[in-house]
């Protein structure tokens, strides 16, 4: 590498929201000397929209991000102003946590744990460039000319990347939350041949809680029961003085003054240019699509302790500000609600996922790194699902070893980084729980069965916890073979209980690991039954042992599916072919096999237009050793 005036490091991360907090940490905590860049100091970990995290499938994220040792659920854990365990009525595979944050306090936090990290240098600065040398990066160079050597790059640049803010026709340069906005980092990504795309989200309004009519709105409390995102947090420090959230609606009014005012709506009027949201539309989006539907839901959600701001969930626009005091006007609650902020869309660049490997470096420069929204994603967990893997890898590349990749079977996070690479988007991606083919053995409850060996493996999970995470799979373990091994009897005790509980009578001795999976049948009966383990187990471990036991089928089934695509993932494939050499393929796979250059038969047979015939033809070439790779 040529010496630089400046400073050098192992790995620099662009950006320090979501993405960048978590690549940062993750990196200097595998010991790789970091520099986190940032364009404000006072936006490290912000949320410019939705004070809350989890949620369906998101939730799950949270949980692997800690089960990895990554940072977003202690943090959240430690900011929280309401928990609520979503789905409870439905099976495992849905449940899904979801906390509304501190808005404020959340950003604080993230950026005093930056700060207080070894290994981490953070800086504000605005990147505007990268130093790229035979291939592969080696530094960055800011607006004022600073450059900085590195060994890696990780570039997690959210909504700021040539970001620009629209409301009704007034459209200006800015980031999100009126930041400034990296204007000229994009030029320089296509100048080294990267491909980028225009997409665009948006924000809703804020209000004055004060000025809200809370007697018209329908309260969403939190839960009493303790639960927290990370496996770190004891059950003692579950906060029971939460903050509660509201439900409103729009209504007929609503929808006419929307209407009304459609010629005046960026995203109707050709302002808009980017690629919006398929799964969170703007609410004058809704009202076109969802012309059947009379009304929609707002959730009122206040933004944190010391804050009168209320986020209207749901409530997305760029309208016009006098529209859309006019339009929260009309809302139940809202009659006599100050806006305090107005909504507004946002545009900006990304750069399009189908050019990364599966560990989020990309194919064409070495050694740089891309994550978050730069990728095409939506959201703050799927960002920092992203930013911890990228940063990992890019601590693995500068310590020479080989990359983590996160299989589709083994988490959420793995099924987002797959379906990027491997399919693209073309819109911002939001992670879904119908995503997962292997969703009920990717659950929230099982992360660290999951994933937390994975995390010390690789330096982010110290032994003590380890130790305390193979202590629990041990009870587990133990207690679903005891329970495989005592018999339950048809006496009276047994057949009273099953009687009360509207359950069919036993006729003969069955396993208390099968009397368990009837449904009406919970953990605690059975040990009443047949006595207690020696070491009574913890609440969560009682958890693992009743879901394990009463969807065993389920998940055996699911496994076995897992089983085949291994076999598939083992099937190794050079990433520099020249698909054109082989004979007997459609076009279309060809082309698409071409732009992707899939590494495994896996990722080969998810590649939409590649069907079952066009893999048959590419493992006779694959086995027989015939295939060609592409001229330098």
């Amino acid at each position: 590498m040529q010496e630089y005036q400046g400073e050098a490091y192992d790995v620099i991360v662009v950006g320090a929201g979501h993405a960048g907090s978590e690549a940062a940490l993750a990196s200097a905590r595998m010991g790789c000397q970091t520099l986190l860049m940032t364009i404000n100091l006072d936006m490290v970990g912000f949320m410019p929209c939705n004070p809350s995290v989890g949620g369906p499938a998101k939730g799950v994220v949270v949980r692997e991000i800690d089960a990895l040792g990554g940072e977003m659920g202690r943090n959240i854990d430690k900011t929280y102003i309401q928990m609520r365990m979503l789905n409870t009525g439905k099976g495992p595979a849905v449940r899904a946590l979801r906390a509304q944050a501190d808005k404020r306090a959340y950003s604080e936090s993230m950026k005093h744990t930056v700060e207080q990290q070894a290994n981490l240098t953070l800086r504000q600065g605005i990147v505007e460039d990268l130093i790229v040398e035979d291939g592969a990066v080696c530094g960055v160079v800011t607006q004022t000319g600073a450059r900085y050597a590195a060994k890696a790059v990780v570039i997690t640049t959210g909504t700021a990347l040539r970001g620009e803010i629209i409301i009704g026709e007034l459209k200006y340069s800015s980031g999100p939350n009126n930041s400034q906005p990296a204007v000229k980092l994009s030029g320089n990504l296509k100048k080294y041949g990267l491909e980028l795309a225009r997409f665009k989200t948006g924000t809703p309004p804020r209000v004055k809680g004060s000025t809200i009519d809370y007697a018209v709105t329908e309260i969403q409390p939190g839960d009493k029961t303790p639960n927290h995102f990370s496996y770190t947090t004891p059950d003692a420090n579950y906060l029971q003085e939460q903050i509660p959230c509201w439900l409103t609606y729009t209504n007929e009014k609503t929808h006419e003054i929307i209407r009304e005012n459609l010629d005046r709506a960026p995203m109707f009027t050709g302002i808009v240019e980017g690629v919006g949201a398929r799964y969170c539309p703007s609410i004058e989006d809704k009202i076109v699509r969802f012309a059947d539907k009379n009304r929609h839901q707002l959730f009122l959600e206040p933004e944190g302790r010391k804050t009168e701001e209320v986020y209207v969930q749901g409530f997305s626009t760029s309208m016009p500000e006098e529209v859309q005091v006019k339009m929260l006007h009309s809302v139940a609650g809202l009659e006599k609600a100050e806006m305090m902020r107005t909504g507004y869309a946002i545009e900006y660049d990304v750069v399009k996922p189908h050019q990364l490997r599966p560990s989020l470096e990309t194919k064409i420069i070495a050694g740089l790194f891309t994550a978050g929204q730069t990728n095409g994603t939506s959201g703050y967990e799927e960002a920092a699902g992203q930013g911890l893997m990228a940063g990992i890898n890019a601590a693995l590349k500068v310590q020479g070893r080989a990359p983590f990749v996160m299989k589709r079977n083994e988490g959420y996070i793995g099924v987002m980084i797959d379906d990027l690479v491997t399919k693209g988007t073309n819109e911002p991606y939001r992670l879904l729980t119908s995503r997962a083919e292997y969703r009920l053995i990717l659950r929230h409850d099982n992360a660290d069965f999951r994933l937390t060996s994975y995390g010390h493996e690789i330096g982010l999970i110290d032994d003590e916890r380890y130790q305390a995470f193979l202590a629990k799979k041990e009870a587990v373990e133990n207690e679903i073979a005891r329970l495989s091994s005592v018999r339950v009897k048809p006496n009276a005790e047994v057949q009273a209980l099953l009687k009360e509980r509207n359950s069919a009578q036993l006729k003969d001795g069955v396993l208390a690991s099968d009397f368990m999976k009837r449904p009406e049948i919970s953990y605690g009966d059975v040990i009443t039954l047949i006595g207690a383990p020696e070491k009574a187990l913890t609440a969560k471990e009682i958890e693992q042992v009743e879901i394990q036991l009463k969807y065993e089928g389920y998940i055996k089934k699911a496994l076995e599916k897992v089983d085949k695509l291994k076999r598939m993932e083992a099937k190794r494939i050079p990433t520099d072919l020249d698909y054109s050499t082989i004979n007997g393929l459609a076009t279309e796979a060809r082309q698409k096999l071409q732009k992707i250059q899939p590494e495994t038969l896996a990722q080969a047979s998810r590649i939409s237009g590649v069907n079952p015939a066009d893999l048959s033809i590419l493992m006779v070439y694959l086995e027989q050793g015939k295939l060609v790779r592409k001229a330098q």
